[in-house]
């Protein structure tokens, strides 16, 4: 309970204003490493759990490509990462889809699904804004509309320009809208007496 209470109000792991877990040498469909000093440079970063398979992640791909070009020249940085372990989001499957969509982010992989558990994600997709400082500046959804047909908060580029502002982010947390990832159940061990 007392996790709960300094979560935030839809994630019982982060609130805003903390700092944003690291992670280290996570491979990407490029056949790199990614670690998230690797983008110190960049004054917001976009974090997007995301996955092959998902209907509500496969609707977000497009619009996240968009936000990607178009915010290239203002020191935003989009990393997508998946962590579901079934064989159409393993590797081979992303560095297809990849290649297929032309993803002008990075797309890493934790087979470990580390990352998941350190932000508190639970679906896909799902997004973080990284402030300058490395502060949780925005978590949730990347709009209120799952098909992106009818956007009518694109809460994801509210909160982008609000930091790139140096503003307060005005909506920073909302209901993520996906697919559950698929988190492998750890096996309970037994207590010893």
């Amino acid at each position: 309970m007392a996790d709960q209470a300094i979560a935030g109000e839809f994630n019982t792991v982060l609130d805003i204003g903390d700092p944003a877990p690291e992670w280290n040498e996570l491979p990407s469909t490029e056949g790199k490493k990614s670690s998230l000093t690797q983008w110190s440079d960049s004054k917001v970063v976009v974090l997007a759990f995301t996955c092959n398979s998902c209907p509500y992640a496969i609707d977000a791909e497009e619009r996240l490509i968009a936000l990607t070009k178009d915010y290239a020249e203002r020191s935003v940085s989009v990393i997508a990462v998946n962590v579901n372990t079934i064989e159409e989001d393993a590797m081979p499957a992303m560095k297809e889809k990849a290649k297929e969509k032309q993803f002008p982010f990075a797309y890493l992989y934790d087979e470990s699904q580390q990352i998941a558990g350190d932000y508190g994600a639970k679906y896909t997709p799902q997004f973080f804004v990284l402030d300058a400082d490395r502060k949780i500046a925005y978590m949730g959804a990347m709009d209120d509309s799952p098909d992106g047909r009818n956007v009518t908060q694109p809460h994801l580029r509210n909160a982008i320009d609000q930091v790139l502002a140096g503003k307060p982010v005005t909506v920073s947390e909302t209901v993520p809208v996906g697919c559950r990832i698929r988190m492998e159940r750890q096996r309970r061990s037994r207590r010893e007496r």
